[in-house]
């Protein structure tokens, strides 16, 4: 399904892996292999993501202090067969290897972005700002996890403003009505809105 929507539109594909068989044939299709924040400290599944040869995104798991990123950098490197035991952003660069902050958990049912991990882990590889997921509620709807998409926006101009790389975002023109994530997500219309603003943040962040 991922090669026929690359085909028909275009369009860079990513998507999760979760296991070390599934590296090399989503590897054909992918453009970029994504580790799941809960998996980021999986030691094999690293490795083999770094044989690939594809480009790596590393999503900071909700339980990881922002500096240990560095640690799940470094296994992807040694998958490269580069050297590992120092990580810088350069070496991450070169690499292709991206990560990508998601919020931590403070407290039950509650995720916390702390602006700071923005800065930190920008030492160690280039930052995406994931700002649906960082607004989750996890298990904060009886089951199943909860959100608060009011303020997607407002840590997208802060994250911007920090000076990340990227962001990442859910969109779904019916939101209250989507299979996964719904409570986080942003309809397209408010996406166009978020993005503009957070592009002039980007332009003036930069100069």
């Amino acid at each position: 399904m991922l090669g026929e929507m690359k085909k028909k539109f275009g369009f860079p594909v990513l998507t999760d892996i979760h296991e070390t068989w599934q590296v090399e044939p989503v590897a054909e299709v992918v453009d970029v292999l994504q580790i799941p924040a809960f998996l980021c400290r999986q030691t094999d599944l690293l490795v083999e993501a770094g044989r690939s040869g594809r480009k790596v995104n590393i999503k900071k798991g909700q339980f990881l202090h922002p500096e240990d990123i560095r640690f799940s950098i470094g296994k992807v490197l040694k998958g490269r067969g580069e050297e590992w035991e120092e990580v810088t952003r350069e070496k991450s660069e070169k690499a292709g290897i991206w990560v990508t902050e998601r919020g931590s958990c403070f407290g039950y049912r509650n995720l916390v972005v702390d602006m700071r991990s923005l800065v930190i882990m920008g030492q160690y590889a280039p930052v995406i700002f994931d700002a649906t997921h960082s607004v989750q509620l996890p298990g904060g709807a009886g089951g199943k996890s909860g959100g608060q998409r009011e303020f997607v926006a407002p840590l997208s101009r802060a994250a911007a403003g920090v000076g990340v790389d990227g962001f990442f975002f859910e969109t779904h023109y019916d939101p209250d009505s989507a299979l996964s994530d719904g409570p986080n997500m942003v309809t397209p219309r408010q996406l166009e809105e978020i993005l503009r603003k957070v592009m002039e943040i980007g332009r003036v962040v930069k100069t």
